[in-house]
């Protein structure tokens, strides 16, 4: 139990993104509310959580929100490769767009390399979050990370603006979040 407590609590590689939008993006910044972006690797089952958090914040940010998932795909796989069952919950999202992000070339902008990562910009551009909307790999409930991002669309000050972000690492193609021998899937 000590080995599963442990790997579901150990955060992926933190994100170290621009404090202003990137220009050469080709994700638009949305006109007059804020833009959501999360990364994700298509086959990370820690994710699935990260996408029913942000289900939740869709919902909650109705109107104030516009959100991206961006899938990353190596250069030499498919469109297929990405398209699983994660990109298709992410897609039914009221209000979220989902892209593939070739390369890695969006992930490596905004400075992530970790499945589930979350980046709040405001209207004008300027960072207001970093990190997980989840409080472990895998596990969807409340977390400081989605009370955070609900505080700053409500116009609030969060307890915190950057949180641990818990998930595969995005460059890996053949990741899918390597658990402990002894460990039982929580996802």
């Amino acid at each position: 139990m000590t080995l599963l407590w442990s790997y579901n609590h150990a955060p992926g590689a933190a994100a170290n993104p621009p404090g202003s939008w990137p220009s050469e993006s080709r994700v638009q910044l949305a006109a007059g509310q804020h833009t959501l972006i999360m990364l994700a690797h298509p086959k990370c089952p820690c994710t699935r959580a990260s996408v029913e958090e942000l289900s939740k914040l869709m919902t909650y940010g109705q109107g104030r929100l516009r959100a991206y998932v961006l899938f990353v795909k190596p250069p030499d796989y498919s469109e297929a490769w990405s398209n699983t069952d994660l990109w298709l919950s992410a897609a039914s999202i009221p209000g979220v767009t989902v892209l593939i992000d070739k390369g890695g070339v969006e992930a490596n902008r905004f400075g992530a390399s970790t499945s589930g990562q979350v980046l709040l910009y405001d209207q004008n551009g300027t960072l207001q979050f970093r990190g997980g909307i989840t409080e472990s790999r895998g596990h969807s409930g409340d977390n400081a990370g989605r009370f955070a991002v609900e505080a700053l669309l409500s116009g609030g000050v969060p307890t915190r603006n950057q949180t641990p972000v818990f998930g595969c690492p995005l460059f890996d193609p053949d990741s899918e979040c390597r658990r402990p021998n002894h460990a039982t899937p929580s996802n």
